[in-house]
């Protein structure tokens, strides 16, 4: 398991194993997670855009405005369309 020790100002160094596993670079900021446990989880805080690129299939059909119009009164519904 990788560690970190603390300096007297309170910083540590991420080891490398972790930043790669993270996709961690200079000047990537992170967030520090409290868990219901109490302790924390490291999380990247920002994406890139190609980091999320293909994770939402695309549509089988173009989506006409007033389909997008008729999707989005739905879900203010509460409701599904078909």
């Amino acid at each position: 398991m990788p560690t970190a020790k603390v300096t007297s100002k309170g910083q540590i160094t991420i080891p490398a194993e972790v930043r790669r596993a993270l996709g961690l670079r200079a000047g990537s900021r992170v967030d520090f997670v409290r868990m219901d446990d109490s302790s924390y989880s490291i999380a990247p805080a920002t994406r890139s855009i190609s980091a999320v690129k293909g994770l939402v299939a695309p549509p089988p059909s173009a989506v006409t405005v007033e389909q997008t119009d008729d999707a989005v009164a739905a879900g203010a519904q509460g409701r599904t369309l078909r």
